[in-house]
Order: C-alpha cells, then structure tokens, then sequence
C-alpha cells in the first residue's frame, strides 16, 4: 500500500518545528505503526536524510513510551490500545497520515516525535509511593481488603503513564493520571496512613508543572489505552477535600 505522512520534524526544543510529507510506498498491512516508522527511516537513511526520531521501548502496549498523536487522536485510530499495537490495517491505500508529538506545555519536544515526559515522574517522585518500611511481607490474608477495593486499585494501578489522557483533554489537564496513582494506593491498607499527605503534594506537583485542571470532558478516559475511567478523578476530588480539612 501506498500512503502520504505528515510528520512533525524539529532538530531540538530550541528549534522551531514544522510538518514535512513523505511518500511511503511498498507498506505492508501486516506491519504495526512503530514498524512503518523504522520502514520510513530505513528509506530515509539509504537516501542520506536524517531519520525520524520517535520513542519506543518494549512494543507490547506496557511502557507507554511509543506516544504518538494521529490523525487528531493519541496513539491513533484504534480504541485501547497504545500506538505500538497499532496496525497499518487501520488506515487505506492511499491515506494521508498525520503524526505529531503530545502538545503539552509540561511535555517540550526533545526532538522530532520525542517529548520530555519526566513531569509525569516528577508528580510520582512528589508522592506516588508508600514510604512506610513494612519489613517482611506479611501473610496474605493477615489484612483484609474488600474485593471490590482491590479490583478498582488493581484497574487504577493498569495506568502507563503514556500521557494520552493528557494529550486528549483540550485543557492538557494531568487529572486522570494523578487520579490513577492516588486510588492505586489509597485503597488498599498500605497506602492509607500517608493518603492525605499524597493527594496534597502531588496536586500541587501537578499544579506547579503547568497542568491545568480537569475539563470534565471525558476524553482521556475515551483515549486511556488501557481504560481507566474519570470516576477515579471524582475520588481524587474527595480526598483532596478530605485532606484539606
């Protein structure tokens, strides 16, 4: 198949970026995304150009560091799934394909396809653990923890930190991942003695990076690749008023 992309190019985040076409021909249904990518780098290499730069890692939908945005959509077209997943077989013969970096004040290109995600690390590092020694594991059943707390913490805890919930909400509002990482550990016993402190230290983290608040559009649950639902970030609210008091 043949296929026309428009793809973000910027040498470093002091350059000023801009979209360049590229003509791909010879694209296989059966390749993913990523693998497109390296068909068109490859291409561009045995010509003498400079490659495009593009984050990858494990290419199993785990490290959520293939963050793309295409066609208007992170990680593309498909639903649930990270770009990396992605399949050519999402896009026609003859398509043209738009692929541009998160567009994110907190997120500045590095290069090309690549943005400095570490905010995301920074609200963890603010908050986002148990810091209580717990000493040796204790037997499993020594704590009880209600089947539906734990369900929810183990969805909360599926979150990958892509940054797709971000890139979708028209306010690049970072309410979904911070509300991910607090329910995670607020709902199960070891998180709870530090839970007010948490919510406080990483709300303002995020704050402080230059995410805004929450739009209550719904996008980032419709683009989270791995389904976390906003009604953690209603949790989110109500400890955060919890903690205020």
């Amino acid at each position: 198949m043949k296929i026309k992309l428009k793809i973000w190019r910027q040498e470093s985040a002091s350059h000023k970026g801009g979209f360049v076409f590229y003509d791909l021909d010879g694209v296989s249904q059966e390749m993913s995304f990523l693998e497109m990518l390296d068909y068109l780098n490859t291409t561009l290499i045995l010509r003498g150009e400079q490659p495009v730069a593009f984050e990858h890692d494990c290419r199993e939908g785990i490290c959520g560091s293939c963050s793309l945005f295409i066609n208007g959509r992170p990680h593309g077209p498909a639903s649930g799934t990270t770009t990396c997943e992605l399949r050519m077989t999402k896009f026609k013969d003859g398509a043209t394909i738009v692929v541009e970096p998160w567009r994110s004040r907190a997120f500045p290109v590095i290069r090309d396809l690549i943005v400095d995600r570490s905010a995301l690390d920074a609200i963890m590092r603010a908050g986002g653990f148990v810091s209580a020694n717990a000493g040796a594991a204790p037997e499993a059943n020594s704590i009880p923890v209600p089947r539906a707390h734990a369900d929810e913490a183990i969805d909360a805890a599926a979150c990958i930190g892509c940054g797709a919930c971000i890139a979708a909400c028209p306010n690049a509002s970072a309410m979904l991942f911070v509300s991910a990482k607090v329910s995670q550990l607020t709902l199960l016993p070891q998180g709870q003695p530090e839970a007010r402190e948490r919510v406080r230290r990483m709300v303002a983290k995020a704050d402080e990076l230059g995410f805004a608040s929450c739009a209550n559009m719904g996008a980032c649950e419709a683009e989270c690749p791995k389904g976390i639902k906003i009604a953690h970030i209603a949790r989110l609210n109500r400890e955060f008023l919890k903690a205020a008091f």
